[in-house]
Formats: C-alpha cells, structure tokens, sequence
C-alpha cells in the first residue's frame, strides 16, 4: 500500500500543477499544509456595514533595488466611530483570501470600534483578491511567485499604515493596532515583532506561529481533531479510526465501489485506487474542518451548519464495535451531509471540493512549498486517521513538482524568531481549545506583555467572530481582556507620543 501511495503521489503531483483540484494532493507534507486554506474565514450573514475601497500603490519588492515594479494593494477604510485627531485605529492584517470577505465578517472589530473611538483598515495581502502584482499573471511563473512571501507582505502593511499616517489627517498620533485570525494572527503576531515603530501591539488569534518544523510534536494537530469527537458523542471516534478499514475493504470490489459512490450521493463514481484515497482525504479534510468549526451556534463558516455540529456528526456515528462495515460507512455518509449538504440543497457531494473558492489555494499552496513548511502526521492511536508520517522529502518533490521550489524547512523559525520571542511585547495569543490549530499556538504567558487567552469552548477564532447569544461565557470574557488590553496600549502609546 505505501508504494502504491508513493506512485499516486507522484501522478497527483504531475496532473494538479497549476490546477486547483488540491484533494487530489493527498501525501501528508503537502495535505496538511491545505487545512491552512481554510483557515481565516470569517461567515456573512451579520448586518451590512459601511467603508471606501482604497488602492495604494506598493513595491513589488521592499527587499532589493534593481525590481523597480509596483503593484496598487487594495485595502478598506471605516472612519464613522474615528476620534479626530490621534484616534486609534485597528488595523486587519489581510489572510489568503479576497478582503471584502474578511471585513464584512471580522464582526469583533466592528462591535469595539465605537467603544475605542477607533477607525477600522482592513488591508489586503499581496496575490490575493485583487492586489495582484503582475495582475491575471501573478501565477503564471516562479519568478513572479517569488515576490510571494510573509515578508513581503509585512512590508506592505508597514509602508501602507506609514502612508496613512502621513497623508491622513487627524492620524499622525494615532496608534495602530494590528488583528488577524489564523494566517493573519500569524502576519498580526510577526508584524508587532518586527515593526513595533509601527504598531502598538496585536491580537494574533488562532495564529499557529509556532507550526513548523522542531517547535510542535507533528501529530498534536489531528489529536485535538479527534478529542474533540471524542468529547462529541458515544464511540465517535472509535467508529471513525475503523471507517478507514471498512472503506478498504468495500472498495476492493466493483459493487462496492458503485455502493460507496451511491451511498456519499458523489457527483463522481469512484472507479479506482487513486479515487479511494482520494475520498478518504476528502472525508479526512471534512473531519479537521468541522473541528475549526464547532461553533456554539449556527454558522455559515465554509459551509452552512447547525450549532455545535460534531456533536450532530456523531448521532450518526454512535455504533457499537460490532457494527458492520456498510452499516459503518452509512453513518459515516450521513454525517458527512451534515457538513455538505445541511441545508438538502446538493444533489450530489464533489469530492474536490472541500471548502470555499473565496480563497486563493494556489497562492497559498506555493508559500506553504516555500517559506510555510507545517510539519503534521497521523499514527492511528492517539488519532482517529490512518497512520501517516512526516516526510519532509515527499513534501519537498511534490512542492518541486508543482512550482519549481524548494521548501526552506527551517526559515519561518530563523526570520520569526520561533520560540524565542520573549524579548517582544504586546501581543495577545488567544486559542480556543476545541481548535486544531492551536497545537501550533501561544497556550500560555510568556511574559507580562506577551499573553495567551485560552478559550476553552472556542473553535477556530471564536473571538474574531460577530458576538451571539449562544457565545460561552469564555468567549465573552477573552472579548473583555482583549479590549483591556487594547486601551492599555493606546494610553501608552499616546503618553509616549506626548513625552517624545
């Protein structure tokens, strides 16, 4: 089996270049980094709100002299609460994805803008959404894709709010505050540490800054997926860690290959090997995502949801160990259309398709073959997957394969300081602990300035989200310190303005 996995490997790398069917990439080096993907959307279904679009023009590159292009970065502005002048203002690092989405959604800056007195920017991250460097092109190469990076992007963010300051009335003294979820937690979290003459401090929320390779065990990740079906309903996981085998063993057949494609209601029969382990990837991305999004109440995250869902997943999946394998795969069926098909409004399940198309995979995909390297594996024991190690070569020739790159395995750590950033300040690390992605976060205090808020109910980035009668306590309380922390930060900083 682990050499028929390795040529699959090689086949799906070869046939998905510069493609966007990423389910067929199912090795665990580049797998794992797709969840990421996913990671920072926010859901629209809150009140209208109100800004102007804006275009800056920026550098191509910040970091050499002889790349002389530039770029026009779109970014958002909401002034209605702003407190002229030196008014502070809360500045949204932007994620792999078009920023309209974040900015109508990120529903916590819109809710403490008032309060703050505080003008809202929401900035967009070079290749996605419209700030595209070499415009429809800006993937058609590695060397334009070479412009690619976090550092970059910083770079952007610094020179844009720097252009603000200058040009914006009321806003020379005002201080900055940087928010981000997920890959933007990370930007907002690295941002801070890199130009605190820029920003005040951060609330880096769910930012896995600390994913990469020597920081983290690389199966903590699938292991808080599988606590939280554990914790969801009877056998859950159990019946889960057996479903893998029970497909095995269907499919070895024709018959149940087509009962296995009529059962999931799949738009495409399976037919051969490669589909299989193409639909146990499919399931095993849909398992991760309901963790990022076991939200208490009803959402529309990536995709529409009832509240708490795992634990609507697992009523389907309460059998006892004597169940068999079609019995088995029916509940695993039926709450796999919890997650795709809530509403009844699918006529079929598209097993490529695994989340939103609102954000840029391929562009992500690259960092994460670049400078993003997540190591993640899977044993089968103290995780509900098939067994999967790290392979760090695999991850390097399909990143080779795809774009022509080599992943550095080592730089986020060398450029972001990894695990030794206690010389920083004024950030705020907040996790929730049904998050799979905070095996890679900031679960406790670093120093006084450097806080973890640990949200023990919360999935992926609660706390950015709108607020909801059906928020736990502990959300509600992390929103709280976080706002406690903000005007601390914009009383220093102003006093420092003052005193300068």
């Amino acid at each position: 089996m682990a050499a028929d996995r390795t040529e699959v490997s090689a086949r799906a790398a070869a046939t998905c270049v510069l493609t966007l069917c990423l389910v067929c990439l199912h090795v665990s080096a580049l797998k794992s980094q797709l969840f990421t993907r996913t990671g920072g959307l926010p859901y629209s279904s809150e009140p209208p709100i109100s800004y102007k679009t804006f275009y800056f023009d920026q550098k191509v590159d910040h970091f050499g002299f002889l790349e002389d292009d530039t770029f026009k970065q779109r970014y958002l502005v909401a002034d209605k609460h702003w407190q002229q002048p030196g008014g502070p203002v809360l500045f949204y690092t932007g994620n792999e994805g078009d920023i309209t989405w974040f900015c109508n959604n990120t529903g916590f800056m819109w809710e403490v803008a008032e309060e703050l007195g505080a003008m809202l920017v929401f900035a967009e991250h070079r290749y996605y959404g419209e700030s595209l460097p070499f415009g429809q092109d800006s993937y058609s190469d590695s060397k334009h894709l070479n412009y690619l990076t976090a550092e970059q992007a910083l770079a952007d963010f610094a020179v844009l709010i720097q252009n603000l300051k200058n040009t914006l009335p009321g806003a020379q003294q005002s201080p900055v505050i940087a928010v981000g979820g997920s890959y933007g937690g990370m930007l907002a979290a690295w941002f801070r540490m890199k130009y605190p003459n820029v920003v005040a401090g951060a609330l880096a929320a769910s930012a896995p800054i600390w994913q990469f390779p020597g920081m983290v065990p690389c199966g903590d990740f699938y292991k808080i997926v599988t606590q939280d079906f554990a914790r969801s309903g009877y056998n859950c996981d159990a019946n889960i860690r057996k479903s893998w085998k029970a497909i095995n063993n269907v499919s070895s057949t024709v018959s149940g290959l087509q009962w296995l494609s009529e059962e999931f209601s799949l738009c495409a029969p399976l037919k051969t090997i490669i589909d299989v382990i193409g639909f146990k990837n499919w399931l095993q991305e849909t398992w991760v995502n309901l963790a990022m999004v076991d939200y208490p109440y009803e959402a529309n995250f990536l995709q529409p949801l009832p509240r708490w869902p795992i634990q609507v997943v697992c009523k389907n999946l309460a059998f006892d160990s004597n169940v068999s394998d079609y019995q088995l795969l029916h509940g695993v069926s039926q709450a796999a259309k919890v997650y795709y098909n809530y509403t009844g409004s699918s006529s079929c399940l598209n097993t490529s398709q695994t989340a939103t198309g609102s954000l840029g995979a391929l562009g992500w995909t690259y960092q994460a073959c670049t400078e993003m390297v997540m190591p993640m594996c899977t044993d089968g024991v103290q995780d509900m997957f098939e067994p999967e190690d790290w392979n760090f070569q695999a991850f390097s020739d399909e990143c080779k394969a795809m774009f022509g790159v080599r992943p550095r395995a080592d730089w986020a750590g060398t450029v972001f300081g990894g695990k030794e950033i206690a010389s920083h300040s004024n950030i705020i690390f907040s996790n929730g602990g049904l998050d799979p992605w905070s095996a890679g976060g900031v679960t406790h205090n670093i120093t006084d300035s450097l806080i973890s808020i640990m949200i023990p109910d919360g999935a992926h980035h609660l706390d950015l989200r709108y607020s909801n009668d059906l928020d736990p306590p502990s959300v509600r309380a992390a929103r709280a310190l976080e706002v406690k922390y903000f005007r601390q930060w914009i009383k220093k900083a102003k006093k420092t303005h003052r005193t300068a």
